[in-house]
């Protein structure tokens, strides 16, 4: 028989990488019941799908993961096949290795077989993050596509929008008066760019809504997210950073209607803090944040009304210019 494994050792120097790498012989017998989903940002952040099956695991690389709505497919490659103590690896693989990056489980469970050949594999998975019945079928070579069968994860959802011009402030020459009901910002003076990032996948938008430049790495430390930021791109301390002040979109759910208050405490909940972007901080103190800002060399402070929803009509956003007094 053909040894399931071959192509998997050769790809890979047992005394260079953490995976395991077994030495031939006869295969284990498991189950053929369980499933492992792994996070693997390598030169592109991917999802690995692994099914165990005839003692190893049969393995596609879905660039998107796993599909939680019906009505979109998403791409699943098919690679070599990995062996059964894949399923609890998590590890960096070195720089310049077969797949070289970091690895996580994202989710293992276990599955149900309801048909598999060569045409067709159908599957209920029953993990923690994941459930439900999946089909994966061949459209080519080493492409498969990758369906749900059950109804979307969350109803509810509402697709990423394409575009959403962005909310400007007003210029003011005066703090508001009721400073309490206002969050204030620094004006960084920078170029506005709204991203969209889909699982890792990043575009951006600049303040007109033509084409620009989304952060590098920014779409992969945002993993399975899927979000629209709002933010300026500017100079900071040398280097060119995307500094992040809105959350407009997460995960299905559309953000502009939300107040601004409840907008940045899921934006904070995000964690963003990279080489090329952070969040960019919100104060309670205005006159604090203006003299600061004058000190710092910057053109002013943006007051944003904390109830206000993301709507130029509404937003209530305020532009106060540093003055030199």
């Amino acid at each position: 028989m053909a040894d399931r494994l071959g192509t998997y050792r050769q790809k890979r120097d047992a005394g260079r990488t953490p995976e395991p790498v077994p030495d031939e012989g006869p295969l284990p017998r498991g189950d053929d019941d369980t499933f492992v989903v792994q996070e693997h940002h390598a030169r592109r952040l991917h999802w690995d799908f692994r099914l165990e099956r005839d003692g190893v695991l049969v393995s596609w690389a879905l660039p998107k993961g796993l599909p939680d709505d019906p009505r979109t497919n998403h791409l699943a490659v098919h690679t070599e096949d990995h062996p059964l103590e894949y399923a609890s690896f998590a590890g960096e693989i070195p720089k310049g290795e077969y797949g070289g990056g970091q690895v996580t489980i994202w989710d293992r469970g276990t599955y149900e077989t309801e048909k598999w050949t060569d045409r067709e594999v159908k599957v209920v998975l029953r993990g923690n993050r994941v459930s439900g019945r999946y089909v994966l079928f061949p459209t080519g070579g080493e492409n498969w596509m990758i369906h749900r069968m059950d109804p979307p994860v969350a109803p509810d959802a509402v697709p990423m929008p394409e575009r959403i011009d962005p909310v400007r402030p007003e210029r003011r020459e005066r703090l508001p008066r009721r400073a309490g009901a206002y969050g204030f910002e620094f004006a960084w003076g920078g170029r506005r760019s709204i991203v969209f990032s889909d699982r890792g996948t990043t575009r951006a938008l600049d303040g007109g809504g033509r084409a620009a430049k989304a952060p590098s790495g920014l779409g992969e430390s945002l993993s399975a997210h899927r979000v629209v930021l709002d933010g300026e791109v500017t100079d900071l301390e040398g280097r060119e950073t995307y500094l992040i002040f809105d959350l407009l979109y997460l995960d299905g759910r559309p953000l502009v209607d939300e107040p601004y208050r409840r907008r940045r405490e899921l934006l904070e909940g995000l964690g963003l803090a990279g080489p090329r972007w952070q969040t960019a901080p919100c104060f309670d103190d205005g006159a604090a944040v203006r003299s600061a800002a004058r000190e710092q060399g910057l053109p002013g402070v943006v007051a944003k009304r904390l109830d206000a929803p993301y709507d130029q009509k509404k937003a209530d956003w305020r532009l106060i210019p540093v003055r030199d007094s």
